[in-house]
């Protein structure tokens, strides 16, 4: 269990103004949680992407992350992991991970009907070959300790329509070799100044420029 309280001042402000302090804190006692209902262990073993938020200071940035489905591996009764794969070397979620662990997770699935899965967490990089030997092509493994609370799909559209998901050809997978490089590392300002331990680097110095 964490030890800070569920609401902050500002959060009750608005509560108290539009008399909504007995409905919030109704949820609180019923929905928050710190182990994985069942549908939610669903949900999140059959995402392809999940939305994470991070601060730091000013620092504040929304990403997301998105795999193969099973790509999130629950490893406890409130504790997910996920793979960092090869990025745009900003590392600006992990930056911000690295010097302020707390991160918000939204887990939807846009069918109108699904809850969405909120997620308060405390999250650690992990460097370890144990840790990235579970995770396929990932650079580093981020684990979150998970506060939980789902919200009913209200608002959530339905964009589920026939062959309305396809799955990213950039994404890991085992026995297909190194994903195709995304074209912004051809450009002429970022090709010649790739990291040293780039999986593009060979191919786009093999590739013509774009500007």
């Amino acid at each position: 269990m964490w030890d800070r309280p569920f609401f902050h001042e500002g959060m009750r402000d608005f509560q108290d103004r539009f008399d909504g302090r007995r409905v919030a804190e109704a949820i609180e006692d019923k929905r928050k949680h710190y182990e994985f209902w069942d549908d939610e262990k669903e949900l999140i073993e059959s995402s392809p992407f999940f939305f994470i938020a991070t601060t730091w200071q000013d620092y504040v940035d929304c990403s997301i992350r998105s795999g193969d489905p099973g790509f999130v591996k629950i490893t406890g009764p409130d504790v997910i992991e996920f793979p960092e794969y090869d990025g745009n070397s900003m590392y600006r979620t992990i930056g911000n991970i690295s010097r302020n662990p707390n991160v918000g997770l939204l887990f939807v699935r846009f069918d109108g009907k699904s809850r969405r899965i909120r997620v308060n967490g405390r999250a650690a990089i992990l460097d370890d070959a144990a840790s990235l030997g579970r995770h396929h092509g990932a650079k580093l493994v981020v684990r979150v300790e998970c506060e939980i609370y789902p919200n009913c799909p209200r608002y959530v559209p339905d964009m589920m329509g026939a062959d309305a998901f396809k799955a990213s050809p950039s994404i890991p997978r085992p026995g297909q070799g190194t994903p195709p490089s995304p074209e912004w590392k051809k450009r002429n300002y970022i090709r010649e100044i790739l990291p040293k331990d780039d999986p593009h680097r060979d191919e786009v110095k093999a590739s013509p420029a774009i500007d």
